[in-house]
């Protein structure tokens, strides 16, 4: 019996239409922030789970896990989320229920199920994305009437939002609004809608904060730290403290004291902090601009998408990851109110790991697509959008003719 030969897998052709500029930002992420994890939670998972070890390997779980998920979206073609969304969107509002069910408290918050290791409202941010950018994707044309675009936009953000802030996670909650907002922005939504949404959300913001202790006491320890760094919350101080002991150049890896004299969760919220002491102020403006990087290639497949689809998306997603970096790495140096969100790829946490992965898996699929399909008059003004945040573009615009042409190379 002839057997036929096993053929080699050619790897030029599995990563064929992959944004390789991407993916080296990817990696380069994922090893700094597994260098610095293991750095910034040997003394931490000591002394809580009796294993240096501990975090570190599970982290190593998490991202196993991660990259297979990764693999498997970029190779799932972005346009069947249009019949997934749905479904996608009743299952994690599911699970967002039945983390209040079950109550499981954890520092003060009760944001997990089974035993704290799978947290809701990190695949709710991703799933939001998805949902929104496929909702306003099929909406595009009546975005500007009101009952048909800024209502139903804001029953879909309360409802996760609320939900979300209910644990409570403020943070998440608002990442989901500033998100829902910019994808709106993104789609063509009219720019007298987007204010009233700013506003809507401004004085939601402020009956939040006002009628929850935690959102006035983290309130009003930024304002006092703007004020005085000295009054700032516990927290930044020791966080101000490791910034200044790192310097220019930084302690040296592995060499952080603030980590091990009472910086606050040093793996997860604090970990940039171990970051700026070990390695100082190079190493941090480094971290910097690998996510700037990120941002911006995921940048250049929103505008290279073959559709309107898969520019939401993209934008969606690498803004996102953006956000999420901005704010953790904010709180640390005073700039923004304690907000207890995790820095992408680098914290400690497996929900957050393995759904912004699953994200960079999307991105790779609509990289993939590149130049697929046509680009109709009604989705051109989402491609305009993108390309003119851009700021060397100022007011200028592409042409459509040129847009489409660039569609089909």
């Amino acid at each position: 019996m002839n057997e036929k030969p096993l053929t080699p897998i050619n790897p030029a052709k599995f990563l064929r239409g992959f944004d390789m500029p991407l993916l080296v930002g990817v990696a380069a992420l994922i090893f700094f922030g597994l260098v610095m994890l293991y750095s910034a939670s040997w003394d931490f998972s000591l002394g809580i789970y009796g294993d240096p070890m501990f975090m570190f390997l599970r982290q190593l779980r998490w991202l196993a896990l991660g990259l297979v998920a990764a693999v498997f979206l970029a190779f799932f073609d972005y346009h069947n989320w249009r019949r997934l969304a749905v479904p996608a969107l009743a299952t994690t509002v599911l699970l967002l229920l039945i983390v209040l069910f079950v109550n499981e408290i954890r520092f003060g918050a009760s944001r997990s199920i089974f035993n704290g290791s799978a947290q809701p409202s990190e695949l709710a941010k991703l799933v939001s994305i998805i949902y929104l950018s496929v909702w306003l994707y099929a909406k595009r044309q009546h975005l500007h009437d009101v009952s048909l675009g800024l209502i139903p936009l804001g029953v879909i953000l309360g409802l996760i939002g609320g939900l979300i802030y209910q644990q409570p996670d403020l943070s998440a909650a608002a990442t989901v609004f500033i998100l829902g907002g910019l994808l709106f922005f993104l789609a063509g939504g009219d720019l007298k809608q987007i204010g009233v949404l700013l506003v809507v959300a401004i004085v939601a913001a402020f009956l939040v904060v006002s009628v929850s202790s935690t959102g006035q006491r983290r309130v009003d320890d930024f304002v006092a730290g703007i004020m005085d760094p000295l009054q700032a919350s516990y927290h930044v101080r020791r966080g101000f403290e490791a910034i200044i002991n790192g310097g220019w150049f930084g302690v040296g890896l592995g060499q952080s004291q603030s980590k091990l004299t009472g910086l606050p969760v040093p793996p997860t919220d604090s970990v940039f902090a171990v970051v700026a002491e070990e390695l100082g102020w190079f190493g941090s403006v480094g971290l910097i601009g690998l996510f700037g990087f990120l941002v911006w290639r995921g940048l250049v497949i929103a505008r290279r998408a073959p559709d309107m689809l898969g520019t939401l998306l993209a934008s969606g997603l690498v803004f996102w990851i953006g956000i999420e970096a901005l704010i953790n790495m904010a709180v640390i140096v005073g700039l923004l109110p304690f907000a207890g969100n995790a820095l992408p790829f680098i914290s400690a946490g497996g929900s957050n790991l393995v759904a912004t992965l699953a994200a960079i898996g999307i991105l790779f699929n609509i990289s993939r697509q590149t130049g697929e399909g046509t680009i109709s008059d009604d989705e051109w003004r989402s491609y305009s959008a993108v390309v003119n945040m851009r700021w060397w573009n100022g007011r200028r615009s592409v042409s459509r003719a040129r847009r489409a042409q660039r569609a089909h190379q």
